[in-house]
């Protein structure tokens, strides 16, 4: 019946005492698959390094994250007998400068993001890598574009340069949200503002933008390392000084135009002035982006063959799925972090933290 490990020795020498019968008991418990089920532990790897893009100092929004917020009911007039819709919201965040850029979108196929990805190029340039959950319309846009350039190859020279400038996807596995720390806290931020302005009002398409773009102007005015003490310290590095030189939200200052400050050109003005944003970068926010408070240890390694079960917040453990490892995704330390397990309905990708290893059966 499924005892404890006194319990079953104690049954155990009634009729016979084993040699090491404690240890054997503990063993025998601890090998039970059905209670191991009821308290399965997923791994927990060593927690990784940061991504290169995070670290190397780049144009804005050249590597970006993005992800959906919402549903937000919009009103189609304004007044009474206006019908409500569900909007949602698109947030891009930059990996480098942390910048954030929100567009609105009516729903979540692949058609809207990918003319919600138009607008932000548009604006903020073309991304060369672009990183999100695995959504169906993330991955729907992938396959669009794939299918484009496949398509365009042959065509002209700018078919051909937009081939070789394609843009690269990279899809986080299913159900691992801190795979995209940065984009999901990005989307808090975004969501900490809107709960707290529009609250229970229902606005028109138009307020909803307007009111984005406010948020999106506050989002890209936070300081991106921690403010000084010091009365004479220079105003703190925002991501709006990467974007238009100094905070959306500063007063604007008066013109010096007709003072000769120095010698040099505009060009090697503004030259210099870029080099000590990025030196400002380098020096306050990066060094904070080594901190490390939760993985610090490596508690289990995933082998080939391995017998798991696959963790689902919505079933309870003993409806888990059963499945056993087919291949190991190493990263660039050589820990796994995610895997393609296989179960009765198939191959899935699952990150460690959704991966329940089972004791070994003789």
């Amino acid at each position: 019946m499924h005892a404890g490990p006194n319990h079953l020795l104690s049954s155990i020498r009634e009729t016979y005492w084993p040699i090491r019968g404690r240890n054997l008991a503990r063993s025998a418990v601890h090998k039970c698959t059905r209670c191991h089920r009821f308290k399965a532990q997923p791994v927990t790897p060593l927690m990784g390094q940061l991504p290169r893009d995070r670290v190397v100092p780049g144009f804005p929004f050249e590597t970006t994250g993005i992800d959906y917020a919402g549903p937000i009911y919009v009103a189609s007039k304004k007044g009474r007998g206006a019908k409500l819709s569900k909007a949602y919201l698109a947030v891009f965040v930059c990996f480098t400068t942390k910048a954030i850029h929100l567009e609105p979108v009516t729903d979540l196929t692949t058609e809207c993001f990918l003319m919600a990805l138009r607008r932000f190029i548009s604006r903020r340039g073309k991304p060369i890598n672009i990183y999100s959950d695995n959504g169906l319309n993330f991955v729907g846009a992938c396959n669009e574009l794939k299918r484009f350039f496949r398509n365009q190859t042959t065509i002209n020279t700018v078919a051909d340069a937009m081939t070789s400038e394609d843009i690269t996807f990279h899809f986080a596995p299913a159900y691992a949200p801190h795979f995209g720390g940065l984009y999901e806290s990005a989307v808090k931020s975004a969501k900490h503002h809107l709960k707290r302005i529009a609250f229970r009002s229902h606005l028109t398409f138009e307020e909803l933008c307007t009111l984005l773009t406010q948020i999106e102007a506050i989002l890209n005015s936070r300081p991106l390392s921690p403010l000084s003490s010091d009365p004479n310290d220079l105003n703190p590095l925002t991501p709006g000084h990467f974007l238009i030189g100094r905070s959306f939200t500063t007063i604007p200052s008066h013109s010096y135009h007709q003072y000769n400050l120095n010698r040099l050109t505009r060009y090697e003005r503004i030259e210099a002035l870029r080099q000590h944003f990025w030196k400002r970068w380098h020096a306050e926010y990066l060094r904070q982006l080594q901190q490390r408070n939760k993985w610090m240890t490596n508690n289990t390694q995933l082998n080939t063959g391995k017998l798991v079960l696959l963790k689902d917040v919505n079933l309870p453990p003993l409806k888990w799925k059963l499945g056993r490892i087919t291949k190991l995704y190493p990263g660039q330390d050589g820990i796994t972090r995610v895997a393609d397990v296989r179960t009765i309905d198939g191959i899935v990708r699952r990150a460690a933290c959704k991966i329940c290893p089972l004791p070994d059966s003789e």
